[in-house]
C-alpha cells in the first residue's frame, strides 16, 4: 500500500480512496504512455480485498489494458483526468471494493483469461480540487468499477477501471 494514500468515508459511509495530488494534470491530452509506465511498478503484485477475501494478481497485461482499453479511447475532459490519476491509488481502491458482481464471458478472445467470467466490484476514489494551481481541502468524490477477470483455473487478475462517475454529493474534506 502506498503510505501517502489515505481511505476515509463519504457522507454516504463508503470508503474512499484518497488521492494525494494530481500527477495527469491535462484534462485535454492525457499522456496515457506514462499512465500505462506508472502503473506497470504493480505489476507481480497481489491484494486481497477486504470485502470478500478475494485474491486480485496485478499481471503485466493490466498496465497496457487501462490505458487502451475501449472504455479508456472513450473517456473525454475531467473523467479522463480522473482516471488517469486513480492509477495512484489502484491497489488500495482494490482493498476496499465491494458490491462483488459476475458476468459470464462472452467473447472468444477472452476464452483463456476469462474462462471463469467476469467480476465487477464497486470502488471509491476522491482527487483534490485546485485553485490557482494550489491544492485546497477540498476533494471531488467518483465511484467506479474495477473489472477483473477470472482465469479458467480460477485465478484473478485486475483487467481495468470503468465506468467512472463523480458523485453528485457533497465533496469530502480533509481536515490537515
Amino acid at each position: 500500500m502506498n503510505p501517502k494514500l489515505q481511505v476515509a468515508k463519504d457522507t454516504a459511509g463508503h470508503n474512499v480512496v484518497i488521492l494525494p495530488g494530481i500527477i495527469f494534470k491535462n484534462k485535454q491530452k492525457i499522456d496515457w504512455n506514462a499512465v500505462e509506465k506508472y502503473l506497470q511498478k504493480y505489476v507481480g503484485e497481489i491484494v486481497t480485498i477486504a470485502e470478500t477475501s478475494d485474491i486480485i494478481y496485478i499481471g503485466i497485461d493490466f498496465p497496457n489494458e487501462y490505458k487502451g482499453s475501449k472504455y479508456t479511447k472513450l473517456l473525454k475532459g475531467s473523467n479522463a483526468k480522473a482516471k488517469a490519476n486513480a492509477a495512484q491509488g489502484v491497489m488500495e481502491m482494490l482493498e476496499i471494493a465491494t458490491e462483488k458482481r459476475f458476468r459470464t464471458n462472452r467473447k472468444d478472445k477472452h476464452a483463456t483469461d476469462a474462462g471463469s467470467g467476469w467480476y465487477y466490484y464497486t470502488t471509491r476514489f476522491a482527487m483534490p480540487v485546485y485553485e490557482n494551481d494550489v491544492k485546497t481541502d477540498i476533494y471531488n468524490v467518483y465511484s467506479s468499477c474495477l473489472l477483473i477477470n477470472c482465469t479458467k483455473f480460477g485465478k484473478m487478475y485486475l483487467y481495468d477501471l470503468v465506468d467512472i462517475k463523480k458523485e453528485a454529493s457533497t465533496p469530502l474534506r480533509t481536515i490537515c
